[in-house]
């Protein structure tokens, strides 16, 4: 039987949200060490993207894991920084001319439109070196083990990597030239939206001290969230506010890009979401976490979200 905390005393989801959003946030403002030498228009480029908002789902998750085993928030805020950082080189480098040409990112001005495209791909290539940086400094100031540690690197470079965020990348380009079969888009959607979501709960979970078959159950929870998560956003882009969403609507239609409302419909792929939201939280409920609870209310909040 699955043992859950206490309620007494708990703040609402809504208050979670905003307080963990809150810490990660400031934590990001200072993650570049004060004593480093850096330039300044490297440091403002990469700041720019990182506090340009955001649900900071993946930080957020990465806390909400490593909580449910009993670990402290401090000892998951350097992870749970660096996978933000590795999201955010991410769609640095997604906007550019050469990926998906975008002039805008969360309401404001993708950051090549502010500092050219060199410093972009820099700012980039400096969020993504400097997330292992900070997951290292979940052993060096929390005592998080050198063990989980090394685990953690190597999902990150796995799931972030060739065989995960960076392939899905690839295949939503090479799709982009015509694409048939629904499993074509499935893997998209896997691997360039869900890896890094999968990614976020097991580094977690490692911060915790899950067991592997605990693991397991969170790589099948971060796998269906995750696909859920994209095919919520695909049915956004067609039936979204602009001013919530902070970019334009209808990009996937004006881009030709193939998604799922395309290949079975509105209806059907609000059905999809709900049925792998609640596929998720099966598989988490068969998990036996010692507190699983922010979990699946962040597994309900994705299935509801507006933008």
């Amino acid at each position: 039987m699955r043992a859950v905390k206490s309620m007494s005393n708990r703040p609402s989801f809504q208050a979670y949200l905003e307080e963990v959003t809150a810490e990660v946030t400031e934590e990001l403002k200072h993650t570049l060490p004060d004593h480093w030498d850096v330039p300044q228009s490297l440091t403002d480029a990469m700041q720019y993207s990182l506090m340009a908002g955001g649900k900071r789902l993946r930080p957020l998750l990465v806390v909400a894991a490593a909580e449910a085993f009993g670990a402290q928030r401090t000892a998951a805020m350097p992870v749970a920084c660096a996978v933000e950082m590795v999201h955010t080189y991410s769609l640095i480098h997604d906007d550019l001319p050469a990926m998906d040409n975008d002039d805008y990112r969360r309401g404001k001005l993708t950051n090549h439109k502010v500092y050219g495209e060199a410093t972009a791909i820099l700012a980039g290539d400096a969020l993504l070196t400097h997330a292992f940086y900070s997951i290292v400094q979940a052993g060096r100031r929390s005592g998080v083990t050198a063990d989980a540690l090394l685990s953690i690197v190597e999902d990150m470079s796995e799931l972030a990597g060739a065989r995960g965020m960076v392939g899905g990348q690839v295949a939503d380009m090479e799709g982009e030239q015509g694409m048939t079969d629904l499993s074509q888009l499935q893997y998209i959607h896997l691997h360039k939206t869900g890896d890094l979501i999968v990614f976020s709960l097991i580094a977690g979970a490692r911060i915790g001290g899950a067991t592997e078959g605990q693991l397991e159950a969170l790589r099948v929870f971060g796998r269906d969230l995750g696909l859920a998560f994209q095919i919520q956003d695909d049915i956004l882009d067609l039936t979204g506010d602009e001013q919530k969403m902070g970019k334009k609507t209808q990009s996937d239609v004006n881009q030709q890009k193939v998604t799922y409302p395309y290949f079975i419909g509105m209806e059907a792929s609000v059905v999809e979401v709900k049925s792998l939201t609640q596929s998720a939280k099966d598989a988490l409920e068969r998990a036996e976490l010692p507190d699983a609870s922010r979990l699946l209310e962040i597994a309900d909040y994705l299935m509801s979200r507006d933008h």
